[in-house]
């Protein structure tokens, strides 16, 4: 995204920190960021406090990365809702069973590992002892700061624990469509979210708020992407995504087909078509281009927007689908000799 609207990503420099109202943060993105420093390395270990350490460090060095004047949010994963709950079952079998494959090549090239136990992430659930416990060190941590510094003291300090039912980036997006709903709310108050998932983007520009950032740590494709912050976070660049410039260049992305459909052109459609991902779109190989693009290609020849009202049109979606499978074959060919590539390595 930020290379394709370059205008929407700010770098946050040391010389001109951000004034905003609000601050949100989606604490279970920093512990995951916290917890697998080395995923890849079977002899690396973290002992629990020094996961604690690695992300008290981190929540008090985003609330210096913003001038804050009036709320920090802190919203932890609660309980997940049903349709949820099968992704992330799926997705916690997948992490045991790479975790299960690096281990066992490790041991046949004889290695020898270090008898503790590496720290399973997929203990960062709702349901487990240890995220009871990293909550409680949280409230901890939280209740220091405002007694030590001043800067927290100044500040409304809310948090939303795991008894809370809803995932972080609800929960806070929530918070603030229950505060525009109060009498007397300032509709300019600036609102600035922290969290590296892609639904908080979703989520920010469906909130239609004229003042929303989100804030997000350098993202970076390839090889590079697999090297994690083991260096002082003040090499970490930060960067601001102005949702609202967002808003204005996706308007502009459709604006040239507005006048060729046959019915009317609604923005907050267009954006909120977010399916499942597809296994031949991927971001760092021209995906989002290649979806604009068909998309683009196939509305003015449609009779309505593949979303209506969250039920999905699925006539609709089929001629989208169509459209995008002439590069679908090439792109598998590809992932499969990639693939027999690596296996033969």
């Amino acid at each position: 995204l930020r290379e394709r609207y370059p205008l929407t990503s700010e770098l946050i420099q040391e010389n001109k920190i951000p004034e905003f109202d609000n601050l949100y943060l989606d604490f279970n993105g920093i512990i995951h960021n916290c917890s697998r420093l080395n995923d890849e390395d079977t002899h690396f270990r973290l002992t629990e406090e020094q996961i604690f350490t690695l992300i008290f460090t981190y929540v008090d060095h985003l609330f210096g990365k913003i001038k804050l004047k009036k709320l920090f949010f802190v919203a932890v994963d609660g309980v997940a809702p049903r349709a949820k709950m099968n992704q992330q079952r799926s997705r916690r079998f997948r992490t045991a069973k790479e975790a299960k494959v690096v281990r066992e090549k490790a041991e046949l090239k004889g290695e020898k590992l270090p008898m503790e136990k590496a720290f399973d992430s997929n203990c960062i659930a709702p349901v487990n002892t240890i995220y009871g416990t990293f909550i409680d060190q949280l409230r901890y941590f939280i209740h220091k700061k405002i007694s030590e510094d001043s800067n927290w003291r100044e500040v409304k300090v809310v948090l939303s624990g795991r008894e809370v039912p809803g995932e972080g980036e609800h929960k806070i997006m929530e918070y603030i469509r229950l505060s525009r709903a109060q009498p007397g709310y300032n509709p300019n108050i600036r609102h600035c979210l922290y969290g590296l998932d892609a639904d908080l983007i979703m989520l920010g520009l469906l909130s239609h708020d004229p003042h929303l950032c989100l804030l997000r740590e350098e993202v970076k494709f390839g090889p590079a992407s697999r090297k994690k912050w083991n260096t002082s976070l003040e090499s970490v660049n930060f960067y601001l995504l102005h949702l609202s410039l967002m808003r204005e260049y996706l308007d502009l992305e459709f604006h040239e087909i507005q006048l060729m459909l046959p019915f009317d052109y609604n923005l907050k459609r267009v954006i909120d078509d977010f399916l499942p991902d597809l296994p031949d779109l991927h971001i760092h190989e021209n995906g989002l281009e290649k979806l604009f693009d068909v998309y683009k290609k196939v509305l003015p020849g449609l009779d309505g927007y593949t979303n209506e009202g969250g039920v999905i049109n699925t006539k609709r979606l089929q001629v989208i689908l169509d459209e995008m499978t002439p590069w679908e074959q090439g792109v598998f060919e590809k992932e499969y000799s990639d693939l027999n590539w690596y296996k033969g390595k």
